[in-house]
């Protein structure tokens, strides 16, 4: 544990309270209440898979009460947020520009999580999967954003503390090998690539989110 872990964890923790208390306090899942801008319903079933398969070692491996807890309410919160986007506000839920095609994501990273991993056992598969997968499971929301034209201010605050947190967990792996010499290729390379799809919005989230302006990205081509 470091400085840059736990400020990492706690900015995940808060991005998913952001989303979740947007949803609660609005009763809606779509930007403002209307279409556009709104909540992909799609990023939120694979963030909700990546804690799936990453924290089934809750039964097998005690770490620490810490590392228990934010597991539990990390799986909670993200299962909360589908049902609400799927469930209990399905009506208001912006299907119509929520049209990734998962297979897209989900085929190369279960045939990646099978090629590239540290040991060839269930348990281990189904971590590597959650690691290449979470990289890649902001890409439904970005598209929607792209598609739309626009984001409502609630959910570009929850895609920068997202982003934000990987970028503090590459200060965390960075602060761990100088003082561990501990190095998780896995860990570190997917965190690059999902840093990376976030270099944009951060940019856009400066120059226009914190002056008060609307949040737009580029039609996908």
């Amino acid at each position: 544990m470091n400085v840059f872990r736990i400020l990492g964890d706690l900015s995940h923790l808060l991005a998913m309270i952001l989303l979740l208390g947007k949803i609660w306090r609005s009763k809606c899942c779509s930007g403002e209440g209307r279409p556009g801008g709104g909540i992909s319903g799609k990023s939120q079933i694979l963030f909700a898979l990546v804690f799936t398969t990453r924290y089934l070692d809750l039964f097998t491996n005690f770490i620490s009460v810490y590392n228990t807890v934010m597991k539990v309410v990390f799986l909670l919160c993200a299962y909360v947020t589908v049902y609400m986007i799927y469930g209990k506000f399905r009506k208001t839920f912006d299907s119509e520009n929520d049209t990734f095609r998962l297979e897209f994501l989900l085929v190369p990273v279960i045939g990646l999580s099978f090629l590239e991993n540290y040991s060839f056992t269930p348990l281990e598969i189904l971590w590597t999967f959650s690691i290449y997968l979470e990289s890649v499971a902001i890409l439904p929301q970005l598209f929607m954003i792209s598609k739309t034209g626009e984001a409502e201010t609630i959910t570009t605050h929850y895609l920068f503390f997202l982003g934000l947190y990987r970028a503090l967990y590459l200060a965390n792996w960075i602060r761990r090998y100088q003082t561990e010499n501990f190095y998780d290729q896995i860990a570190v390379v997917s965190g690059v690539v999902q840093t990376i799809f976030y270099c944009d919005f951060f940019y856009l989230y400066v120059t226009k989110v914190l002056k008060g302006k609307k949040l737009s990205l580029p039609m996908p081509i």
